[in-house]
Formats: C-alpha cells, structure tokens, sequence
C-alpha cells in the first residue's frame, strides 16, 4: 500500500516541476512582513538611548554625546522591540537580509549623525 503514496508523490513531483527557487535565473522577491535587517534613519534619530536598552541580545550601542548608533547584525535577533519602542519611529525593519560577513568586525553597522555645518566667510553672501 505504500507504493502507491510513494508513487502519488513521485507523479506529482514530475508534473509540477522542481520546489526550489533557480536563485542566479531568478531573484527572490521578499514578501512585506519579511524580516531582513534593521535600518535607522540617522537623520531624525534623538540618541535617546530607548532601543539600546530594550534590546534583549544587547546588539544596539547609542552614543549620545558623539551621535553614533551602531548595532551588531550577529547579535541582532531581529525581534523588532527596538522598533516599537522608539519614540521618533527613526527606526524600521527592512526586507531584505544583511550581507554575509567573514569577519565579526564588518558585521558591526555604525551610523553616526553629521553636525551641522557652519557657513565659513567664503559661503555667507552680502
């Protein structure tokens, strides 16, 4: 009796074709609920510190005085608690994965807010 499931199986497979995704013919489109990486908007961040504290695996570092965010993409569990908690919603989760790393350190992402420049003499006009 079980060779006709097997073969139930085994016909189905060959007319349908293969289960797999052809990943370098075809690319993979991310679904919208698709968790891939978390993304700041650095330019509307506060550096209130909320994220860094609610995160469970300690993957976020907020630097208030010199402005840098930075969080651990080896760490991050993607959980998105850092993303309910922040107060100026600056920070979102992506679709798409963060890039395979080789080394620990290129995995660290660190953003850092620009001060605002100063018009020197040459830039003012009369």
């Amino acid at each position: 009796m079980k060779i006709f499931t097997m073969t139930k199986t085994v016909t189905r497979n060959l007319v349908t074709g293969p289960a797999t995704l052809m990943y370098p013919q075809r690319e993979r489109i991310f679904t919208a609920i698709t968790r891939g990486r978390i993304e700041n908007a650095i330019d509307r961040c506060i550096f209130c510190g909320l994220c860094a504290r609610r995160c469970p695996t300690y993957a976020i570092t907020v630097t208030k005085e010199s402005k840098e965010w930075q969080i651990d993409r080896l760490k991050c569990c993607i959980c998105n608690l850092c993303v309910e908690v922040c107060p100026v919603k600056c920070l979102s989760t992506g679709n798409h994965y963060a890039s395979s790393v080789t080394e620990r350190e290129t995995a660290i992402h660190k953003e850092s807010q620009a001060a605002s420049p100063v018009p020197g003499p040459e830039e003012t006009q009369p």
